[in-house]
């Protein structure tokens, strides 16, 4: 049983450290530059820790210990396909997109291609994107607020948010760079020192962390192994939806140049690396001594629940639960503020030219709306959800992005019709998983995961109307893509 004062005093201490870091970004941010890209200053390691604190969402901190316990090795395709995923961002996106000198991925539509309608496109699926992944992040709360504390679900919901728009509106990208920079350093803490302390107890206990080996032979839980097509599929949208994560890519606005982004870039796969080492010890151990998650469905819980079930009522025990429940806040407000600041941005741009005050009116629509919906649903497993929304991602913003980055023959048509067939194969297929039964020999896998047909066929619609309607390629296309793909320090000598 988790002490439910130390719990409410650690989400307490967690929220304090937020705002007052948030308040002191505040102090710094004056200017429209401020707010939308902390005026592109952004130090690699700043940089760095910042996309980590915003990248490891729920998802990454309750969801892949419990996607371990109900799937055994198959979970850990997750951490693989988040971590994969920027090496593919280093490869073929950072720099380029930070040589765009664009505020928002609408920007980057609007200056490679020259449309107005592109850009509306655009924004709408940033939209929905956004609040799609913030939803998630609400029902973590809920549950980590309802597990450990006792009070209602919501309460962690409406907390969550109630932060996040305060930091958000105190100094935009500003303020939420030092937030989440300071943010994954104590979720790194949080998931390490339990992880070091609990396999220290085992050690002088002389228990095994893996009941000698037994907990790698136990089968996955009812309806977890999903196959190789479902596997295949969910790493193509970890890969490919990465490089089409908003509140991701807007990170790399705030570099100052493009080799910076690069870096950045580069030292975020060590980072991630890193992290990714503790929730998967953590699962293993889930699988040792909180198997009976796994037939509950409540395996979310399985982070929170480990030291009280190692440990037993301790002193240690508690403080431990405590460690872990003010990461795991710290995980919802440091994704959330993000996806609210990419949010605001878009449609501050979009709806309010780009005004500081735009930006603040957008932040309250950005925090308002997911909140209601999250407080109208239900909770999914956290990974699965958040695999929904990189699949809707790989198959939408990431073909404008790597075939606008480096094929000079995208055309506007082409574009639009890409991003509106991912949209729709994708939407649609995940909305008939939700309601269809999951049963043997159905085509319910080929749905719940789209990812390995949406995305080619986003890509395919995409050249082949492009080809078709060449003509309309953008008349300054030869001065975007150099601005694109050229150094910084040559675009001056250009004729």
């Amino acid at each position: 049983m988790i002490n439910s004062a130390v719990a409410i005093l650690s989400v307490l201490l967690v929220c304090v450290a937020t705002v007052l870091i948030a308040i002191n970004g505040l102090r710094l941010s004056r200017t429209t530059g401020d707010f939308y890209v902390a005026s592109r200053t952004v130090k690699p390691w700043w940089n760095a820790s910042a996309i980590g604190g915003e990248y490891l969402s729920a998802a990454s901190f309750l969801g892949i210990a419990g996607l371990i316990v109900v799937s055994g090795q198959d979970g850990l395709w997750f951490p693989i396909g988040y971590t994969a995923g920027y090496l593919m961002l280093l490869l073929f996106v950072a720099a380029p997109l930070r040589r765009s000198r664009a505020y928002t991925i609408p920007d980057f539509a609007q200056i490679r291609l020259g449309s107005m309608t592109l850009r509306r496109l655009t924004s709408f699926l940033v939209v929905v994107i956004c609040w799609l992944y913030i939803v998630p992040q609400l029902h973590g709360a809920s549950l980590t607020l309802g597990i450990s504390t006792g009070l209602p679900g919501w309460l962690g919901s409406v907390l969550v948010m109630g932060i996040v728009c305060v930091t958000v509106l105190a100094g935009g990208m500003r303020s939420i760079t030092f937030v989440q920079a300071f943010q994954y350093w104590l979720k790194l803490a949080a998931l390490a020192i339990p992880v070091v302390f609990l396999l220290l107890h085992l050690s002088v206990i002389g228990e095994s962390a893996t009941l000698d080996g037994a907990v790698f032979d136990r089968g996955t839980g009812s309806g977890a192994n999903k196959g190789l097509y479902y596997n295949i599929s969910l790493l193509v949208a970890l890969l490919f939806g990465t490089l089409g994560l908003p509140h991701v890519l807007v990170r790399f606005y705030t570099n100052p140049d493009g080799p910076s982004a690069r870096k950045t870039t580069a030292i975020v796969l060590g980072l991630l690396a890193l992290f990714y080492i503790f929730p998967t010890i953590l699962g293993v151990l889930g699988r040792a001594y909180t198997p009976e998650l796994a037939i509950s469905g409540n395996a979310d819980a399985t982070v929170l629940l480990l030291p009280g079930r190692i440990l037993g009522g301790t002193a240690a025990g508690d403080a431990l639960t405590a460690i872990i429940i003010g990461g795991a806040f710290a995980a919802f407000l440091s994704t959330s503020s993000g996806l609210v600041v990419s949010l605001a941005g878009t449609i501050s741009q979009d709806l309010f030219r780009g005004t500081v005050r735009g930006f603040r009116i957008s932040t309250v629509i950005a925090t308002v709306v997911p909140l209601l919906v999250a407080l109208g649903t239900s909770s999914l497993a956290l990974a699965g959800a958040i695999g929904s929304v990189f699949a809707f991602t790989a198959a939408t913003i990431c073909p404008l992005l790597l075939l606008g980055i480096w094929w000079r023959g995208l055309s506007v048509a082409g574009a639009i019709s890409g991003m509106l067939t991912g949209a729709i194969s994708c939407g649609v297929s995940l909305g008939l998983a939700s309601v269809l039964p999951n049963e043997p020999g159905s085509m319910h896998a080929l749905l719940a995961q789209p990812a390995a047909w949406c995305v080619p066929l986003a890509f395919l619609v995409m050249i082949t109307v492009s080809l078709a309607t060449r003509r309309s390629t953008p008349a300054r296309i030869d001065a975007v893509m150099a601005r694109l793909h050229v150094p910084e320090a040559r675009l001056d000598t250009l004729p």
